[in-house]
């Protein structure tokens, strides 16, 4: 935290809170129309506190309670609206945030052990649910926080 500067700080709230919360307004007339969908993409840290990024965490956490709020104020408009919560993804974001190919792999064979189902989600994975949240498979789910982190969010704080 003491490394946050204010403004990384607000850039952090712009694109995760500020930015979902301006599409869904600027969307929702169109989606009440259409009885649309809307899928936020969240994270573990929203619900799984972390000292290294209290200020990500804290910008997902709000976005959890935007989802479960905007549910239920656009049900009466049958738009559904509910966040897919992903645990830690493989991608390249870590090498280019500089983490050295050693540590990298290090990092990735800790994810192993701090997920129940092992390993680290891949990126499919996440999509997949997002294609479920918008299909009609789940025509009655709305508010929902769906977590695709290897069962990680059951697990105590270590």
């Amino acid at each position: 935290m003491m490394e946050t500067t204010p403004e990384i700080l607000e850039s952090i709230l712009d694109i995760n809170v500020k930015s979902p919360f301006n599409l869904s307004q600027k969307c929702a007339p169109f989606l009440i129309k259409t009885q649309g969908i809307i899928v936020n993409v969240s994270s573990i840290g929203g619900q799984r506190p972390s000292g290294v990024c209290p200020a990500y965490c804290m910008s997902k956490a709000a976005l959890d309670m935007f989802t479960k709020c905007l549910a239920l104020d656009l049900a009466s408009h049958k738009v559904r609206v509910n966040s897919v919560n992903p645990g830690v993804i493989i991608t390249d974001f870590q090498r280019r945030a500089g983490m050295s190919e050693e540590n990298y792999a290090k990092y990735l064979e800790r994810q192993k052990q701090l997920q129940p189902l092992g390993g680290a989600v891949e990126p499919i994975e996440v999509a997949k649910t997002i294609k479920f949240l918008l299909s009609d498979d789940s025509s009655f789910v709305t508010g929902q926080l769906l977590f695709v982190d290897g069962g990680r969010h059951c697990l105590s704080p270590v």
